[in-house]
């Protein structure tokens, strides 16, 4: 009996051992990674790491780089500075027109047909019989629709001597302005044909009073040297230094280049001396196909043209 029930023993502690081994194996399986399964993993998280590089790392930092501070755009930030830089410390020439004429769709279809379209055109305040038509305001407003600038011209005297007919003109322009309706600080220009007698005093009478009134002091002639008009101007300079400065000078050539088209242009080379700041040079008369004379006119003085 004793022996038996040691045997059995034995055998249910066999039993319960095996049973526990087999339980272990089991348990063991079960909680194990396969080697090519942690391989795989290793190798995603590699990958992982990398793409994280190429989205924040230095590559794409590179390409942001050359996108915002590349040559190229350096280049042309470059012409865009440049530019820039002629416009502010240089002089633009923009090209207009002015004529004895007034316009209207069949005229402006014309001069734009065959020369260009101006960016100014000159005009006269009030008609001069057997000379000039005068404004209109349905022709002022049909220049302001086409976005042309007006140059006021006043013509209605043949002898530019003396202060007190120089006041008196210039009075009389101001009034023949504010008729038409035009603005506050736009230059209204005399014009001193080369026959005309002229001197000193009678531009400054003209300058000071225009001066004092709301608008701004201009005059148009030949400023060649040796002319009378250019010896007048020079006495009154001497008399009046403002008016080297706020006069403004739309000087006629002689001789002259000759009509062109507005991409033709010329550049800006007024022959005068050099008291004499020409604004706007009229470098070519009298077109054969429309009636029509051509400028250069220094782009500071636009915002003071109607």
């Amino acid at each position: 009996m004793t022996l038996l029930k040691n045997i059995n023993v034995n055998i249910m502690l066999a039993v319960v051992g095996i049973f526990a081994v087999t339980v272990f194996l089991f348990m063991l399986q079960s909680h194990s990674v396969p080697v090519d399964q942690v391989s795989e993993e290793v190798t995603v998280e590699e990958n992982g790491n990398e793409a994280s590089k190429s989205e924040n790392g230095n590559h794409d930092e590179t390409e942001t780089n050359t996108n915002d501070n590349g040559s190229e755009e350096n280049e042309s930030n470059g012409s865009d500075i440049e530019e820039a830089n002629e416009n502010t410390n240089g002089q633009e020439y923009l090209w207009g027109l002015d004529s004895a004429d007034r316009v209207d769709q069949s005229f402006y279809d014309c001069f734009v047909t065959n020369f260009g379209e101006p960016v100014a055109f000159g005009r006269y305040l009030e008609t001069k019989d057997g000379v000039s038509y005068g404004l209109s305001e349905e022709e002022v407003a049909f220049l302001q629709d086409k976005g042309i600038k007006i140059i006021p011209i006043y013509n209605h005297f043949i002898d530019g001597t003396t202060y007190e007919k120089g006041v008196q003109e210039a009075e009389t322009a101001i009034t023949y302005a504010e008729a038409i309706g035009v603005t506050e600080g736009v230059y209204i220009f005399a014009n001193v044909e080369p026959e005309y007698p002229i001197d000193a005093d009678f531009l400054l009478g003209w300058f000071e009073t225009i001066q004092s009134s709301q608008y701004k002091p201009g005059v148009y002639g030949i400023f060649g040297e040796g002319r009378e008009l250019t010896a007048a101007f020079e006495r009154a300079l001497g008399n009046n230094e403002a008016i080297g400065e706020e006069m403004a000078v739309w000087h006629s050539s002689e001789p002259y280049i000759g009509i062109t088209t507005k991409e033709n242009k010329p550049e800006f080379a007024p022959d005068v001396p050099d008291f004499v700041n020409v604004s706007i040079w009229q470098y070519g008369i009298d077109a054969e196909t429309c009636n029509i004379d051509t400028n250069l006119i220094n782009s500071e003085i636009m915002d003071s043209l109607w």
